[in-house]
């Protein structure tokens, strides 16, 4: 049985892999997202990763697609105490920015969408710089108080905001920060590493990256040449154009030839293998694409090889 982490200074723990909520009513219907649901739940996993607005871009869709499949989901399988459900606010079409009646309401409405009393961990999901720290804060802790939000994180957010946040909390004894969503992978480093990952570091703060296979390119399938049938196939394949993106494939396809494992399953290992990280966020359409990310949680890269893709990542 695979060992669960713990959150950051929380008492949540979570499956070293979260999965990704964001193509449940999109690229995933009803019956796709149940199936993926059960295969993860079945294999040990516990932490389901969604936003209120999800999947408002879809056309004839308004946000909340993914929270309802969730809960409809949690419903039919009455085992809502199993799992860790981390959901957002500040994007959803009717609820837009951080002001404290808007986090309110985001709340109250996720909560209904979600069919639960509780969400176990909220984040703001675009920090608004206009909004006071004191105000966003302030919003957040009432929820906690009230019971309606077990813990509190940070998504898409600057070192200095996130380190005022931390410290007013701190201040007035306010509920705090316990996690950071950061943007970071293999092809994608410069967000993450420095300013943001020293302050998750010294404050004790969990990461939770998000575009953990950079939208679908660290999955070994974009090669010069192919074209891929997928939502997210632009974005993927620029990475193909520059030189870290070519030296990154040569080193994964290596790792993953000595460890007879999937690309996928590597770069999702020198992941979790870095500070503060507890759990990357991938997003499976179909089961048949859940095993090479649940395979994080059993591949140990020795030290040479999270070296060797570090450097060739650089």
């Amino acid at each position: 049985m695979t060992s669960l982490r713990k959150l950051g200074s929380s008492n949540l723990e979570v499956f070293p892999l979260a999965l990704g909520g964001n193509v449940f009513g999109w690229t995933a219907d009803e019956t796709a997202t149940f199936a993926v649901l059960d295969a993860y739940t079945a294999a040990g996993g516990n932490f389901v990763d969604t936003a209120d607005s999800y999947s408002a871009w879809v056309e004839g869709n308004s946000g909340g697609e993914s929270e309802t499949l969730i809960g409809k989901w949690v419903k039919a399988r009455g085992n809502r105490d199993d799992v860790v459900i981390a959901t957002k606010v500040s994007q959803h079409p009717d609820f837009q920015g951080l002001s404290a009646t808007t986090i309110k309401a985001a709340a109250d409405a996720s909560l209904r969408r979600l069919g639960t009393d509780h969400i176990d961990l909220y984040y703001t999901h675009f920090d608004k710089p206009e909004v006071p720290v004191e105000e966003i804060i302030g919003a957040l802790d009432d929820l906690v108080k009230a019971g309606k939000v077990r813990h509190i994180a940070a998504s898409n957010i600057s070192p200095e905001r996130l380190r005022a946040s931390l410290e007013f909390s701190d201040r007035e004894g306010l509920a705090r920060y316990v996690a950071l969503q950061p943007h970071y992978n293999l092809v994608s480093r410069d967000t993450y590493e420095g300013g943001l990952q020293d302050v998750a570091a010294a404050s004790g703060l969990a990461a939770v990256p998000y575009f953990a296979l950079a939208s679908g390119f660290l999955t070994g399938k974009y090669r010069p040449g192919t074209t891929v049938d997928s939502a997210r196939a632009e974005g993927a394949a620029k990475h193909l154009e520059t030189e870290r993106g070519r030296k990154v494939l040569t080193a994964l396809d290596e790792i993953a030839r000595a460890h007879d494992s999937e690309v996928a399953t590597v770069a999702l290992a020198w992941l979790a293998a870095q500070p503060t990280i507890a759990a990357p966020i991938a997003s499976a359409r179909t089961v048949e694409q859940l095993p090479a990310l649940l395979g994080v949680a059993e591949l140990e890269l020795t030290e040479a090889e999270i070296g060797r893709l570090t450097e060739a990542s650089a």
